[in-house]
């Protein structure tokens, strides 16, 4: 997604630009809403080395959302965390807010590549991989989780 010499600001818009796509909202000022309340709620949850290499393989204004947040000390399930995500958003639900945090998760797995990704699911609790758009490590690990 990253182009030579593309300016920040412009790989922010580009950012914003396919979260609105890829949730079909009206406005880019909606998806850029619901990137800043997901980007800051995923922020106090990756940690460590992946939380510095996804900070830095995103716009340096998504970059300053996830490393403001102070690290959490009890990780959410996937369907805590849009339980989450669903308090933050006004007039939001559970399910609206499902559509919100994939949409952007989804967006942001495509930009930072299968490894990097795969590197913050392996630290986030199970459940997560479909908020990422990766239905096939979800029913992997169910199927881990089965036996």
């Amino acid at each position: 997604m990253t182009k030579r010499g593309t300016t920040d600001s412009a790989r922010w818009q580009e950012l914003t630009e396919s979260v609105r796509e890829m949730g079909q909202y009206t406005t880019r000022a909606e998806a850029e809403r619901v990137t800043r309340i997901v980007l800051s709620a995923l922020g106090g949850h990756v940690t460590g080395d992946e939380r510095v290499a996804l900070a830095q393989s995103l716009p340096r204004e998504a970059g300053r959302v996830i490393a403001s947040q102070i690290p959490a000390t009890h990780p959410l399930t996937a369907r805590e965390f849009v339980e989450s995500i669903a308090t933050r958003i006004e007039g939001a639900t559970p399910a609206t807010a499902r559509w919100d945090v994939s949409s952007v998760l989804s967006t942001l797995a495509e930009i930072i590549g299968t490894t990097l990704t795969t590197r913050i699911l392996a630290q986030l609790p199970p459940g997560y991989a479909l908020l990422f758009g990766r239905a096939e490590l979800a029913t992997a690990a169910n199927s881990s989780a089965a036996l």
